[in-house]
Formats: C-alpha cells, sequence, structure tokens
C-alpha cells in the first residue's frame, strides 16, 4: 500500500515538472516574441525568433509574416513601390552611424502644373515613370525613396562628384512618353555630404531639406548644404516666431515717404511703410518678413495691424490739418479674403477717415495669381471710395490685354527701370514706353527711386504725375513728417533734397 502511494505521487511529482517545464519554455518564448516585437515596434530592422516547439511555428509564421506586410504598408510608396519617408528613417536608424556617403534630394520643378494641364492621373502615371527610371540609374543608388509627391531621395555610399551629379539630373530629365504625350520635366537637386555633415536622420533630413530650398532660391540645378544654411533657418524661424511679440510690444512701426506732385510742387501723397526693430536682430528689411509672414500665415496679423495704424495716424493728421493721401501695400494673401472691401469699409468708419483719403497698392505679379477674383476684390474696394494703385508695374509679366479691365487709378513704375536710366538710351525709352502705356490707359503715373534732379527733369518731361524717392525725401516717421510738412508744400523741382529734421 505505502509503495503504491510513493509511485502516484512520484508520477504526479514527475508530471507536475514536465508540466512546470512546458510553462517555463512557453513563458521564456512569449518573452523573447514580446522583445522580437518591441525591436520592430522601435524601427528596428528585422523580426527574428526561433523555436524549436513545433507547435509555435504556426503563430511564429504568422506574426513573421504580418510584421512583413505591416512594412510593406507603412515604409512603401503605394503609387510607385519605392520607400517612404517612413521607410528610409528605419532604413538609415538601423546603420546608424553613418559618417560617409551622400544624400541627394531630387524636385521635379513645378510638377503641379503637370497635374493641372493633364489632370491627376497623368501625373502619377508620369511618377511611376520617373520612379522606375530613378531607380535604374547608370550611377545606381543604395537606396531610394519617394520622400513626398514630386520628391526623391537617392543614398549613395560613396560621395558623388559634380559631374556624377549632372549626368544624374540629365539623365533624369530626358524626356518622357505618357500616354503617347511628349513630356519634358526639370530637375533640382539638393546634396548633403555625409562626412561633413552627419547626424541624426531627422536632422539630415532637414539639412536636405535646406539644400534643396537654396537650390530653388537660387534658382540653381544643384545646391550643397553649408553650415550657413542653418543660421538661415534659425533666423527665418526667430523672425517668425518673434512676430507676434513684436506687434505687441511696438517693435514694428510706420514709416512714410513723401511723394511729389510733379504740377503742383507739392506733398499730396506718402507711402505708409513698414519697419522692424527687432529686440536681437536689429533693423529686418520688410523684404524679408513680409515673404516670410504670407508663407506661414503670419500676414492675418500683420495686415489688420497695419490697416489699423494707418488710419489711426490718418485721423490723427486730418484733426491736425494734415491733409495727404496715405498709400499703404497689400498682399496677394488679402486680396484672397473675400471679405476684404466689408473689412477695410468698417476700419474706415470707426476711425472716421474718408475713403478717398487712402490708397490701398498691390503689385502686379499679385494681381496675376487670380485675376478673376482679384477684379472682383478690386471692384468692391473701388465702390467703396478706396483708391487703387498697382505697385512695381512692369515686373510681374501681366498680360496687355488684362489691364484696361483693372479698376485701378495709378500705376507704379517699379526704381528698376531707373537703372542705367541716364546711360542707355534703350532704358530711358523703356520707361517713356511704359508711361505712354499708362497714360494712353487713363492712369496716373508715379515712378519710384527717383535720386537726382536730372532724372526727375526728364521724368517731368515725360509727363508723368508723382516721383517718389530720396531726391524729394526719404521716409520719415510720422512725428517727423509732421514737423517736415510745411517744408514739403512748396515746389522742388529747383530745390535739393529735403532732409530729415
Amino acid at each position: 500500500m505505502n509503495y503504491l502511494l510513493i509511485t502516484m505521487l512520484f508520477i504526479i511529482a514527475v508530471m507536475l515538472c514536465i508540466v512546470a517545464f512546458i510553462y517555463w519554455r512557453q513563458h521564456r518564448f512569449i518573452q523573447r516574441l514580446t522583445h522580437s516585437l518591441e525591436l520592430r515596434l522601435l524601427n528596428q530592422d528585422s523580426f527574428n525568433i526561433d523555436s524549436s516547439s513545433k507547435s509555435l511555428k504556426p503563430l511564429i509564421n504568422v506574426l513573421h509574416d504580418l510584421h512583413q506586410s505591416s512594412l510593406f504598408i507603412t515604409e512603401r510608396d503605394k503609387l510607385t513601390g519605392l520607400a517612404n519617408r517612413v521607410g528610409f528613417k528605419r532604413k538609415m536608424l538601423a546603420r546608424m552611424p553613418i559618417s560617409e556617403g551622400m544624400l541627394v534630394l531630387v524636385d521635379i520643378h513645378q510638377f503641379r502644373f503637370v497635374n493641372d494641364l493633364f489632370g491627376f492621373l497623368f501625373g502619377d502615371k508620369l511618377l511611376k515613370a520617373f520612379a522606375k527610371r530613378i531607380d535604374s540609374l547608370n550611377c545606381k543608388a543604395q537606396f531610394i525613396a519617394r520622400m513626398n509627391g514630386n520628391e526623391f531621395l537617392l543614398f549613395y555610399h560613396q560621395p558623388l562628384t559634380i559631374e556624377q551629379l549632372l549626368t544624374i539630373k540629365n539623365d533624369l530629365q530626358r524626356p518622357f512618353e505618357i500616354e503617347q504625350q511628349p513630356i519634358s520635366i526639370k530637375m533640382q537637386l539638393g546634396v548633403l555630404s555625409l562626412s561633413e555633415h552627419h547626424a541624426d536622420a531627422s536632422l539630415m533630413l532637414r539639412r536636405l531639406d535646406l539644400a534643396l530650398k537654396k537650390a530653388k532660391a537660387l534658382k540653381q540645378p544643384i545646391a550643397f548644404y553649408d553650415q550657413d544654411d542653418d543660421k538661415a533657418q534659425y533666423r527665418e524661424l526667430l523672425i517668425i516666431n518673434g512676430l507676434p511679440k513684436g506687434l505687441k510690444q511696438d517693435q514694428l512701426f510706420m514709416v512714410f515717404q513723401p511723394k511729389l506732385d510733379i504740377k503742383s510742387g507739392q506733398c499730396k501723397q506718402v507711402e505708409a511703410l513698414i519697419r522692424w526693430q527687432h529686440e536681437s536682430l536689429g533693423l529686418i528689411s520688410p523684404s524679408e518678413f513680409i515673404p516670410l509672414a504670407e508663407q506661414t500665415g503670419m500676414i492675418d496679423i500683420l495686415s489688420p495691424w497695419v490697416l489699423d495704424n494707418v488710419l489711426a495716424q490718418q485721423a490723427k493728421w486730418r484733426n491736425m490739418g494734415i491733409y495727404v493721401n496715405v498709400a499703404l501695400n497689400l498682399s496677394s494673401t488679402d486680396l484672397d479674403n473675400p471679405n476684404l472691401a466689408v473689412d477695410v469699409g468698417t476700419k474706415l468708419s470707426q476711425y472716421l477717415v474718408p475713403a478717398e483719403s487712402i490708397t490701398i497698392e498691390i503689385t502686379e505679379s499679385a494681381l496675376m495669381i487670380s485675376l478673376e477674383q482679384t477684379i472682383m476684390t478690386l471692384n468692391q474696394l473701388r465702390d467703396i471710395g478706396v483708391k487703387l494703385a498697382i505697385d512695381d508695374f512692369g515686373t510681374g509679366h501681366s498680360s496687355l490685354a488684362y489691364l484696361r479691365h483693372l479698376p485701378v487709378d495709378e500705376v507704379k513704375i517699379d526704381k528698376a527701370f531707373l537703372d542705367e536710366f541716364e546711360t542707355s538710351k534703350a532704358a530711358k525709352q523703356i520707361v517713356k514706353t511704359s508711361i505712354d502705356l499708362a497714360k494712353n490707359l487713363g492712369f496716373e503715373v508715379t515712378v519710384e527711386g527717383v535720386e537726382s534732379k536730372s532724372v526727375l527733369e526728364t521724368l517731368h518731361l515725360f509727363g508723368v504725375d508723382t516721383i517718389q524717392g530720396d531726391y524729394f525725401a526719404k521716409p520719415f516717421t510720422a512725428s517727423e513728417f509732421e514737423h517736415i510738412y510745411p517744408q514739403l508744400n512748396y515746389s522742388q523741382l529747383n530745390h535739393p533734397q529735403i532732409k530729415h529734421p
């Protein structure tokens, strides 16, 4: 009896040991499986797990297939089959640190016009054909990714020469034939040398974007990243991030440049110009911060601020007996606002300023972005009594067929047309022809950038209505203008430039 009991206890103990061993093995497998899955989530390069248990093989195979399909879905571009931005980052992370080689970012220049002209289906076929071509280059990349709509990234283990880069560019630019339609495209390349500028994957991508941005800004086929590009971007970030604070702290202010009415010899109008005295960057030109404000949407807070300041100053001057028209500039973004005329009318009523006492200037290039909508907006502004002017006339490549339909009162001929005005008959004839064209269309004509008496006198003979420039007067602050205004109400044709008080 005792022997039988001992045998049964022994058998039970053995079975418990076997169960415990099986449990331990499964627990260890699950731990290893969990660790492998965690590595996969951390963008490691592969999913590997070994097990001698045949019963767990189906589970391992299913997880492996799931991993592979998940990688393909999340790390592959659906259209071209190339890796996408996520796939590129994972590949780079698995190879870190990388301190040799080169990254090349290829941009199809103005690709959106292909979609606009031929349709998105045509554009997709062109992208597929381009992806095949980039994958079959003679100078074959170790890794290729489509980063977004029209940008492709190539990774090379070894640096390329400028001749090799130009060959890549030229090979990619060979004409395509899509749906029996021949089509040519242009490339721009941003290049990052990893031996000089290696870093983490995100920083390398940012630097590569900066190189391409530089190529576009300089209108060059190829641009290399250098350390100054980081400084330029840091400056841009300081400007954009500092704009709301600058407005609150009165770092931004308006100056006013008087214009000379040729016939009367008096100052009847000033142009309001914005300035920014940044707390750390010093005086920033509007040609630098206004495009940044437009690109980031900050113009939506800047334009109302300008309008408020101009109208408040105009109300103050009229109460002081200073009656001048004040011109202010609007951006192309402002013209997209369907309520612009209503907003301007509301502000005029708020400050009790008559509409005819301000002129809104719009650049010719801004007019041509959306001509139909722009003409509608301009008509609405004119209906409330605001005067309108085309700024930088002659630089926006507008069609002469449209000019006669524009509801504007004045055109301003850009100062660039005065380059070589006194030394070149051709330059002088171009200015005269532009003035005659504008006058024949019924516009008043202002010429900007007049810096000498001889130029002023010639423009007077050409029939110009108004001149603006340093020869007559430089921009003044509001208080300076109030002080100098009485002197501006006399003929300046035979007098030197008005100086700052």
